[in-house]
C-alpha cells in the first residue's frame, strides 16, 4: 500500500496518523469522562485539557517524527542512494557507515557488501579492459585502414539514418551541419535526389550512382549507393569528396551498428539507454532570461547509453551588448571574444538541428530553454523535444534533502571537471552528459525503464526547480546561483 511513495513520505504519514490517532483517543476519553461527570460547569476546563492534550501530542509526534526523519529515514534513503551508486553508478569508493550509524549492524554491512561488490567488480572490470584493449587495438587497425581509403563513406539503415560515418564523410556533411549518428541523411542532402537513387537500388539490387544537392542547395554531389542487404540499410559514398586531412590529425570512425537493428517506436516507450539525448548548457551575460542574452551555447550527444565522443556542439554568440565584467569572471568569455560570432538566432537555429530527434538534457534546464524559447520565434524554430532535468534525476535518485549543483552530483557520481572547462558551456555540457551515462543504468535498476516514466517521476520533486528559479515581475523566470 503506497508503495509509489518515497519512505520518508510514508513515515510522515505514519507518524501523522499516529497523531490523529492519539489526539482521538485522548479527546474521546475526555468526552467520556465529562459526560459521567455530569457537570456542565467543568465543561470549560474539559475543552482546556483537550486543546493542552492535542498540542502536546502534535508537538510529541513532530519532534519524534524529526529525530526518526533524520537519523532512521533519511540514512536509509542515502544508504540505498549509495549502494545503487555502486551497483549500476560505476562508483567504487566506499560508504561512509557514520551516515547510518543509528542503523545499528546495517551501515557496516552494507558497506561490508560494497567492499565485497567493489573488489569483484574489479576483477570483472580487469578482465573486460583486457579484451576491450584487444578489441579496440582490432578497431584502431580499421579506422586506419578505412580513414586511408580515398572515400567518405556513410552507412546507413533501411529508414536513411546515419550509423557509420568515416573522417573524409564527417569532413564533407560538416559542410551542412554537424555529423550526427542516428540523423536522417535528409538532414543534409536533399530527400527527392536520395529516394529516387534508392528506389532504384532497391529494384535491381545493385549499385546506383546520383548526383544530388546538399540541404542547403549550396553544393552538388556525386554520390553511389550500395546495398548492404534487401531491408538492411546501404553505404553511401561521395565519390568525388576527398577530405585534407593532415597526416597527424585524428581520424575516428564513428559507429554504432545496433542501429541497424533497432526497432520503431514511439520516443516515449523507449528504454532510457536506446534513447537519443542532446545535453546542453548555455553561458549569459547574466542571470535574467527577460533581458540578458546567451554568449555560449555547447552540447554533446549521448546515444544508446554512451557518449559519442567528437560528437559536439560549440559556438559562441554574439549578444548585440557589452558582457558585464562580473559575467566574464564566472565563464571567460569577454565581449571581445564574441565579435564575429554568430547571433542567437543563427547559433540557436544550428543547434536546434544538432539536437533533432533527440531528448534534450540540461541541469536545471528551465533557465537554459528559458533563453532559447525567447529567442524561437526570431529563429523559426519549435522548441518541442522532450526534456529531462539532471537536477531532478538526481532528486530521484538521490533524495530531495541532498544537494543537487552540479559541482555536488559530480561529486557524488565520482566525476571529474577540469578547472578549466568547469563554467564553460561545453565543459559543464561534457560534465552533465557523463552524470547522465551514470545514472542511466541506477534508474532502469529502480524500474524506471522508459522516459514516460522518469518523467512522470520528475514532476514529484517540480518544487526544486520553482525553488532554483523564482518568477520575477516580469513573468519569466530566473535562476538564482545557477554557476555555483
Amino acid at each position: 500500500m503506497l508503495t509509489h511513495l518515497s519512505l520518508r513520505l510514508r513515515i510522515f504519514l505514519f507518524f501523522c496518523l499516529l497523531a490523529l490517532g492519539a489526539i482521538t483517543v485522548s479527546l474521546g476519553s475526555l468526552w467520556l469522562s465529562f459526560e459521567r461527570a455530569a457537570t456542565p460547569a467543568l465543561l470549560d476546563p474539559f475543552i482546556f485539557a483537550g486543546l493542552m492534550g492535542t498540542f502536546a501530542i502534535l508537538g510529541l509526534c513532530a519532534g519524534i517524527w524529526l529525530l526518526f526523519d533524520e537519523n532512521v529515514a533519511k540514512p536509509i534513503e542515502i544508504l540505498a542512494a549509495e549502494m545503487r551508486l555502486r551497483a549500476h553508478g560505476g562508483v567504487s569508493r566506499g560508504i561512509d557507515a557514520k551516515t547510518a550509524r543509528y542503523l545499528g549492524d546495517l551501515a557496516p554491512a552494507a558497506a561490508g557488501l560494497a567492499g565485497e561488490l567493489g573488489d569483484a567488480t574489479q576483477l570483472t572490470a580487469r578482465s573486460i579492459a583486457e579484451e576491450t584493449a584487444r578489441l579496440e587495438a582490432d578497431k584502431r587497425r580499421l579506422t586506419a585502414l578505412l580513414s586511408e581509403l580515398p572515400v567518405a563513406t556513410v552507412m546507413l539503415g533501411p529508414d536513411h539514418r546515419i550509423v557509420l560515418y568515416d573522417t573524409q564523410a564527417a569532413t564533407v556533411l560538416a559542410q551542412i551541419a554537424h555529423p550526427r549518428l542516428n540523423a536522417c541523411l535528409f538532414d543534409y542532402l536533399d530527400r527527392q535526389a536520395l529516394e529516387a537513387a534508392y528506389d532504384r537500388m532497391n529494384k535491381s539490387g545493385k549499385e546506383v550512382q546520383a548526383q544530388v544537392i546538399g540541404r542547403d542547395a549550396a553544393q552538388s554531389y556525386a554520390v553511389s549507393l550500395k546495398p548492404l542487404g534487401q531491408g538492411e540499410g546501404y553505404v553511401l559514398i561521395f565519390e568525388d569528396a576527398v577530405a585534407q586531412i593532415a597526416p597527424e590529425a585524428a581520424r575516428p570512425l564513428v559507429y554504432d551498428f545496433d542501429l541497424l537493428d533497432r526497432p520503431l517506436r514511439d520516443i516515449g516507450d523507449r528504454p532510457l539507454n536506446e534513447l537519443c539525448f542532446t545535453v546542453f548548457d548555455t553561458e549569459t551575460t547574466g542571470l535574467l532570461p527577460h533581458k540578458d542574452e546567451i554568449v555560449q551555447i555547447g552540447a554533446v550527444r549521448v546515444l544508446n547509453g554512451r557518449l559519442i565522443e567528437g560528437e559536439q556542439f560549440d559556438t559562441l554568440v554574439d549578444p548585440a551588448r557589452p558582457i558585464p565584467e562580473a559575467s566574464t569572471r564566472v565563464h571567460g568569455v569577454s565581449t571581445a571574444m564574441v565579435q564575429g560570432a554568430p547571433t542567437i538566432t543563427t547559433a540557436a537555429a544550428a543547434f536546434h538541428l544538432f539536437a533533432k530527434d533527440a531528448v534534450i538534457v540540461a541541469h536545471n534546464a528551465p533557465f537554459d530553454m528559458a533563453f532559447l524559447r525567447r529567442h524561437a520565434k526570431a529563429t523559426n524554430v519549435e522548441w518541442d523535444h522532450p526534456i529531462l532535468d539532471t537536477v531532478l534525476l538526481s532528486a530521484v535518485l538521490f533524495g530531495a534533502s541532498v544537494p543537487h549543483t552540479l559541482d555536488a552530483l559530480c561529486a557524488r557520481l565520482d566525476i571529474t571537471i577540469p578547472p578549466a572547462l568547469r563554467h564553460t558551456a561545453l565543459g559543464d555540457a561534457h560534465a552533465t552528459a557523463c552524470a547522465l551515462v551514470q545514472m542511466i543504468p541506477m534508474l532502469q535498476a529502480r524500474g524506471l525503464d522508459s522516459l514516460a516514466q522518469v518523467i512522470e517521476q520528475t514532476r514529484r520533486h517540480g518544487r526544486l526547480l520553482e525553488d532554483l528559479n523564482p518568477v520575477d515581475n516580469h513573468g519569466s523566470t530566473w535562476q538564482a546561483g545557477k554557476k555555483t
